[in-house]
């Protein structure tokens, strides 16, 4: 028994030695051009998904109509679309050198099949480790609600709004 316990405090000397090696080298990829490192993705992708749905839902503050989604496409392309883009146009050089890369938004799916409260809590929150800030101080629930329901809606907007969208942001007060 003493050996295998002289073994296991062994062992977990190397793995933390290991550890401390490797971040201390310059081994670990740290730049955003850098391979990402084995199972990243996954592990980060599965602690947001856990976070999120122990947020739980919330019933949006908005209608969702014309002059919601007119107000979110503001709010969007002067908070959001230097990352996540614009309806047909190419990445931002800023989102080209992210990593990992910001989803644009209006190609595809989007978010649009994502759950409205879902796209909200990443919005209000934030999601560590990529780029993507939380804008709940710096937007009120209603301008957070209004770009939620833009995004919820992005793959059936109607005309408007997507001209809105790819017109030149309106003034800031």
């Amino acid at each position: 028994m003493k050996v295998f316990l002289v073994g296991l405090c062994v062992g977990i000397l190397l793995v933390l030695g290991g550890a401390w090696f490797y971040l201390t080298s310059g081994r670990m990829p740290v730049a955003t051009s850098d391979k990402p490192m084995p199972f990243e993705q996954r592990i980060a992708a599965h602690a947001l998904d856990v976070h999120i749905k122990k947020m739980g839902p919330r019933t949006p503050t908005v209608p969702v109509d014309e002059p919601t989604f007119l107000a979110g496409a503001e709010i969007f392309k002067h908070n959001c679309a230097v990352c996540h883009g614009l309806p047909g146009q190419p990445p931002t050089n800023i989102a080209a050198g992210m990593f990992p890369r910001p989803p644009q938004l209006f190609r595809g799916g989007g978010v649009s099949d994502d759950p409205d409260w879902e796209t909200y809590w990443k919005a209000a929150g934030g999601i560590r480790l990529t780029g993507m800030p939380g804008f709940k101080a710096r937007l009120s629930e209603t301008e957070l609600w209004q770009v939620t329901e833009l995004l919820a809606h992005s793959d059936a907007l109607p005309e408007t709004v997507r001209r809105a969208l790819v017109a030149p942001p309106a003034a800031t007060k």
